[in-house]
């Protein structure tokens, strides 16, 4: 069993008034903790189904969306494929400076990952993962709960046996750099509790919330609540690892967004990263997500971005 560091979630109580504690097998100062106070922001740029993602400078692109929001990131997320080596040089563009890289990792088949037919990938990514000396999330196989990934998740019991495989390869390399992200769908977060591969061996829940094509207008609030309400049963700090307002909303943007800001300051929500990608649909946009050339969107992100709990890094530490 792994060992887990033990870190306060500051600002909240449970009915006793205690404060509740989030454990982490994360080495603090090696691997990404959780801020003390509020939570870290983040964005993605570019995304799988961006026909043009290659051909672009993503951490260029980066920057150009942290001078529209006025502040510099805290996380950057790239994708990656099973077979695809990272982090790439586009990824360690973006690592530069005080911001963590946050990879989501496409799984290969959990059979064959258990039986150890994929070690010497594995070895190799966690061998240049760890050559990085930089803090690093990973995310891998994400919404392992979807039923269009069963053919290669196959059952619950063999996501978890690939998941403590790919931690015993990791730490037969010695690599103390990342923290390991688990993140079922927001929809199915009670069902896909029984993909979860246990408090030691997780060190941030996580999910991806939109609001859905099926709906006109809806909140963050309601695409997260069933998520949220598993998620803070569990010792852990929680990220929301892709959220973002469609196009399809226009003149609600704003609106929307800042209802987001209020639903994300809940005290246990550690990370957000913003999806400023139109990669799911080039002509529909319920899948456009962006807010580059909408100025009243960008504004909206902007205050949530640059408010006080989104920059942790700048808040005084509480010692009480």
């Amino acid at each position: 069993m792994l060992a887990m560091a033990v870190i306060p979630a500051t600002g909240c109580t449970d009915d006793a008034g205690a404060v509740p504690k989030i454990t982490s097998t994360a080495r603090p100062g090696v691997a990404p903790t959780p801020p003390a106070q509020g939570a870290y922001f983040g964005a993605t740029v570019a995304a799988p189904g961006d026909p043009s993602a290659r051909q672009r400078d993503r951490a260029a692109e980066l920057v150009r969306l942290e001078e529209a929001l006025g502040r510099k990131a805290d996380i950057a997320h790239t994708y990656r494929s099973w077979a695809q080596p990272f982090p790439q040089a586009a990824d360690l563009k973006m690592l530069d400076g005080t911001r963590f890289l946050l990879v989501s990792w496409s799984g290969g088949d959990t059979r064959e990952i258990a039986a150890g037919r994929h070690d010497a990938l594995i070895r190799d990514r966690a061998r240049a993962i760890k050559a990085t000396g930089k803090p690093i999330f990973l995310r891998w196989e994400r919404e392992m709960d979807r039923p269009g990934l069963r053919a290669k998740v196959h059952s619950p019991a063999d996501y978890i046996a690939a998941w403590k495989h790919l931690r015993e390869v990791f730490r037969g390399q010695g690599v103390h750099n990342v923290a390991w992200v688990w993140c079922p769908t927001a929809a199915g977060s009670g069902a896909a509790g029984a993909y979860y591969p246990g408090d030691d061996q997780v060190d941030w829940i996580c999910t991806g919330a939109f609001p859905g094509v099926e709906h006109d207008y809806r909140d963050l609030a309601d695409s997260l609540l069933k998520f949220l309400d598993w998620a803070e049963e569990r010792p852990k700090p929680i990220m929301i690892g892709e959220f973002g307002v469609p196009r399809a909303y226009r003149e609600r943007r704003a609106e929307w967004l800042r209802s987001a800001a209020q639903t994300l300051q809940n005290p246990r929500i550690k990370a957000v990263v913003y999806y400023n990608s139109d990669a799911g649909s080039r002509d529909d946009p319920r899948r456009q997500y962006t807010v580059t050339g909408d100025p009243t969107a960008t504004a909206a992100l902007r205050e949530l971005a640059t408010s006080p709990y989104f920059n942790p890094r700048s808040l005084p530490v509480d010692s009480g």
